[in-house]
């Protein structure tokens, strides 16, 4: 399944590598700079189950599941879960159930309207990225997140490592949707960002936080009131020519 995932990268201008294995550049590559765009999308986009909104299959059965490429009721009322479920998108069996949490306010459809694009560049060891995102939750709270995940997935899958994007207390990974959930996430960070590499695949990803709390390095309970309706994947850098 991991092979269905595309980079839904596109436009890559590069006029050198900038990155090593540990995510700083190499001092020979100081002076060179990395830049390409950036394109978000939800985990149905890639044949994968959203992983933390749900939807009750059964009514009053208190029982909620990850909404599927099958589930195509765009009006169906999304739900947290009562308890934090981690993320693995591999196993079917993970689909649920799941004890039913709060009702989230919002329909399936609304939820996969979250869309966001942008850029990255690496230039002297600094990160930048200019993203806009659209279709987010009306004054939501959110935070953005730089993940891995091994590659090929492990068996069983033991999750995914996510890091805050910029300071590591979780300082700078903030953002606020405005009225019309429309919001802009523009920062410097150094050093740049690690790409996939053979054995990692690099992403960035958003949370939306029903609760309106951020939990500083922690992205919060997964399912009960943290939730990614969108992720980018990163390329590796031999990809990026």
């Amino acid at each position: 399944m991991l092979n269905q995932i595309r980079t839904h990268v596109a436009s890559l201008t590069i006029v050198a590598l900038a990155t090593s294995g540990s995510g700083a550049l190499p001092t020979s590559a100081l002076a060179e700079t990395v830049s390409f765009e950036i394109a978000f999308m939800t985990h149905l986009d890639m044949n994968l189950p959203e992983q933390d909104v749900y939807i009750e299959r059964t009514s009053g059965s208190n029982d909620v599941y990850r909404v599927t490429t099958g589930d195509h009721d765009m009006n169906a009322p999304l739900y947290a879960t009562a308890v934090e479920v981690e993320h693995n998108p591999f196993d079917p069996k993970a689909v649920g159930p799941h004890p039913k949490g709060e009702p989230l306010g919002m329909t399936l459809g609304q939820w996969l309207k979250h869309t966001g694009y942008g850029n990255y560049t690496c230039e002297n060891g600094v990160g930048r990225l200019d993203l806009e995102f659209k279709g987010l939750v009306p004054n939501g709270v959110y935070t953005m997140w730089h993940s891995f995940i091994a590659l090929p997935p492990t068996d069983p899958f033991t999750g995914i490592l996510d890091l805050p994007l910029g300071a590591r207390d979780g300082s700078e990974s903030v953002f606020v949707a405005a009225a019309d959930g429309t919001a802009r996430f523009q920062h410097e960070f150094a050093p740049c960002l690690e790409m996939s590499g053979n054995w990692t695949t690099s992403m960035l990803a958003i949370a939306y936080h029903s609760d309106g709390k951020t939990y500083k390095a922690s992205p919060g309970s997964f399912g009960l009131n943290s939730h990614v309706p969108i992720f980018a994947m990163l390329p590796k850098t031999g990809e990026i020519n």
